[in-house]
């Protein structure tokens, strides 16, 4: 990317399991001019996680320090544990012209939008239904059964946020996901261009342009997993 740009901010958020990680990932491989920001977390490690690389992971009381020291961009506790994006690195990132993707959760995405303004894309990813979201959720082997019953309650409350969003994505088809999610990239880095490049194949996942959407999230809230 041009380094007389200003970079921008691409949130992915998705209750646990919905997609957003792999699709971040993938994101991340195919894309130039993108980096990802790496969150800091006062959660346990995961067999499958590297340090420094999926989060920071840090103590608890070094959490609280980047938080009373004004470190960290955004903050949040989910399932117990804290989350943070640490300010100095994306600022960077956004002078020399680089777009930062972030895999964090709604409340994380409030704030950011409330601090950085148009610099923030919000896309949500939702799962097709809760039973693919529990079934998602075993097969990652990951957590204990009783980690996502939690996982599961709480994702009812964290679809509910999907009004806060630019855009959204039902995640059917991984693939078919990825495409969409990349396609809002190119809109949005063209958007920002002079003169602005056509948005045709991202504008069908805006928000507002989803008419059933929030018939749909009723039903996925309503349902048994």
């Amino acid at each position: 990317m041009s380094s007389n740009r200003r970079g921008l901010m691409l949130v992915l958020s998705s209750p646990s399991g919905a997609g957003k990680s792999t699709i971040a990932r993938k994101l991340l491989n195919m894309e130039s001019g993108m980096t990802l920001s790496i969150s800091v977390t006062t959660r346990p490690r995961r067999p499958s996680e590297v340090n420094d690389v999926d989060y920071h992971f840090i103590s608890g009381q070094r959490f609280d320090e980047m938080r009373a020291d004004g470190e960290l961009l955004e903050w949040a506790l989910v399932h117990g544990n804290y989350y943070g994006t640490p300010r100095a690195p994306v600022a960077k990132a956004l002078d020399q012209g680089l777009d930062v993707l972030f895999d964090i959760d709604w409340q994380g995405t409030r704030q950011l939008k409330a601090a950085m303004g148009s610099d923030v894309v919000g896309v949500f990813i939702l799962p097709p239904s809760m039973a693919e979201l529990r079934a998602r959720l075993e097969r990652r082997a990951e957590d204990a059964r009783d980690v996502i019953d939690r996982r599961l309650a709480n994702a009812r409350t964290e679809i509910t946020h999907w009004g806060e969003y630019d855009y959204v994505v039902v995640n059917r088809d991984l693939q078919e996901s990825f495409d969409a999610v990349r396609a809002i990239l190119a809109a949005e880095r063209g958007r920002r261009e002079m003169p602005p490049r056509a948005t045709a194949a991202a504008d069908r996942f805006r928000r507002e342009r989803q008419p059933g959407l929030a018939a749909f999230v009723t039903s996925l809230s309503a349902a048994s997993a």
